[in-house]
C-alpha cells in the first residue's frame, strides 16, 4: 500500500463526499455541501487531508479550529484500506498541524450508535465528556419558524 496524505483542496470535495455517504457514522448535512466546505477549507488553510493511492481517494479528515480548539469532522477510510493506521496516521497529521498553530485540545463529535467509531476513538487516548451536553441551533431562523424542518435529523 503506497499511500500519500495532502491537504484537501476542492479539487478532492466531490470524491470526499461520495466516501461520506458510504460510510456507516458519518452524518452529513446542509454544511457538507461542496460551496460550504470550499468556505471551511478557506478558513483552515492545510488542515484537512486525504489519504491516496495513486488517484484514488482513500481516507479523508476534516480538520478546523477557531483559534482555541481543534475540531475534526468526517474522519473516513474506505473498508480495505481499514486497520492498517490510515485514521490514526491522518488524525495525528491533524494534531500535530493544531499544535502548530498554538491549538491545545481537539474535538470530536460522535453519533451515540456510532460502537465502531467509539472504539477507535478511544483506543487513540479521545475521552468523553460527561460533564458537556452538545446543544444546537439553527442560524436561520425560517428553520425555527417551521418554513423548513431541520436537516440535521
Amino acid at each position: 500500500m503506497s499511500v500519500e496524505i495532502l491537504p484537501m483542496t476542492a479539487d478532492d470535495l466531490d470524491a470526499a463526499i461520495a466516501l461520506w455517504r458510504s460510510t456507516d457514522g458519518v452524518g452529513m448535512a446542509e454544511s457538507d455541501e461542496p460551496e460550504h466546505l470550499q468556505l471551511f477549507l478557506k478558513r483552515n488553510p492545510g488542515l484537512s487531508l486525504v489519504a491516496r493511492n495513486g488517484p484514488r481517494l482513500v481516507g479523508t479528515v476534516l480538520c478546523g479550529q477557531d483559534g482555541r480548539r481543534g475540531f475534526l469532522y468526517h474522519l473516513a477510510v474506505i473498508p480495505e484500506y481499514r486497520k492498517r493506521g490510515l485514521g490514526r496516521s491522518m488524525v495525528e497529521h491533524c494534531l500535530a498541524a493544531l499544535a502548530a498553530l498554538g491549538v491545545l485540545k481537539c474535538n470530536i463529535l460522535l453519533y451515540v450508535h456510532n460502537e465502531a467509531g467509539e472504539r477507535f476513538w478511544k483506543s487513540g487516548g479521545w475521552a468523553e465528556r460527561a460533564d458537556l451536553k452538545l446543544m444546537q441551533r439553527e442560524t436561520d431562523d425560517r428553520h425555527r419558524d417551521g418554513e423548513a424542518e431541520p436537516r440535521w435529523q
